[in-house]
């Protein structure tokens, strides 16, 4: 293994665990304030949202590559 595939590998895996731990966060952030469903709605279309940005990039990044 080089370290252009390690460096994507770790890219994935470290992303993924972030992407867990954020949603985490999020949930006891909305569960701690007492949110309701409105804003828990809120809170995760938002990371949702900063999630499908992620992916886009990365396919334009391979389309355009």
């Amino acid at each position: 293994m080089n370290l252009e595939q390690f460096e994507t590998w770790a890219m994935y895996i470290c992303g993924g665990g972030l992407i867990i731990f954020m949603f985490f966060i999020v949930w006891d952030l909305a569960k701690k304030s007492k949110a309701g469903r409105f804003g828990t709605f809120i809170l995760f279309g938002v990371l949702g949202f900063a999630i499908m940005v992620f992916v886009i990039k990365e396919v334009f990044v391979h389309v355009l590559s």
